[in-house]
């Protein structure tokens, strides 16, 4: 009999509450803004945070290549990121990256250092704690390591979450300081492992994604909750 799948890194933070109340609290005044305003989430700010954070409209898709998509990255375990200011473009290549590891060929250490790449610069901002919740442990990666699994995704739709739509919609020119941009995407991740693998799974995220003008985005956290 095929051994089963170890938990998704998706599965383990769902049912790691503390986890989430962990980076809840670290998420910082810029995704309070975004989503608690916007009345999705309450995130607490930390105390070295400005005292209010912002954003602009998103540019239009439009702008960007359709081409702007993740390439693989020589000297790493992850895809580099992509060369957009398109937040939505950004979020899905983040989410394909998120919902992709392969134990065989990478380390933990060296599939969360590929992620660090992806990371915005602005530490006041960036919440990676978030980012390395959605990843195994390294007592748990070895484990699949040597249960030779690997996961693969492909990625749906991206859109703007409705009430951060409707916020922006209520004051457009608000928020200019941060752009930061939440994001929700959905798609389907497959496992494999020795000997044996799993079906899609149709799964979503949502995505705290900074666009600055005239800069690539980067990633600035994944929220512990879907917003549609």
């Amino acid at each position: 009999m095929p051994k089963k799948p170890f938990p998704s890194s998706g599965e383990r933070t769902h049912q790691a509450p503390a986890s989430v109340l962990r980076h809840a609290a670290i998420g910082g005044v810029v995704l309070a803004v975004l989503l608690a305003v916007a009345g999705l989430l309450a995130y607490v700010t930390r105390p070295e945070s400005p005292a209010s954070a912002k954003v602009t409209q998103a540019p239009s898709s439009s702008s960007t290549s359709a081409s702007a998509s993740a390439a693989p990255h020589a000297d790493s375990a992850v895809a580099a990121p992509p060369k957009t200011s398109d937040p939505i473009v950004f979020a899905k290549a983040a989410t394909k990256v998120l919902w992709t590891y392969d134990t065989r060929s990478s380390s933990q250490a060296e599939h969360l250092a590929g992620l660090k790449e992806w990371m915005t610069s602005e530490k006041k901002y960036a919440d990676w704690t978030s980012v390395t919740d959605q990843v195994p442990s390294l007592v748990l990666w070895s484990r699949m390591h040597d249960n030779q699994q690997h996961a693969s995704a492909t990625v749906g739709e991206g859109h703007f979450p409705q009430a951060f739509k409707s916020a922006l919609a209520q004051d457009p020119g608000a928020i200019t300081e941060a752009y930061v941009y939440a994001v929700t995407v959905t798609g389907k991740q497959s496992i494999t492992w020795k000997g044996s693998g799993a079906g899609a799974e149709s799964r979503s995220i949502t995505l705290a994604v900074q666009c600055r003008p005239h800069r690539n985005c980067a990633l600035v956290g994944v929220l512990p909750s879907v917003a549609p």
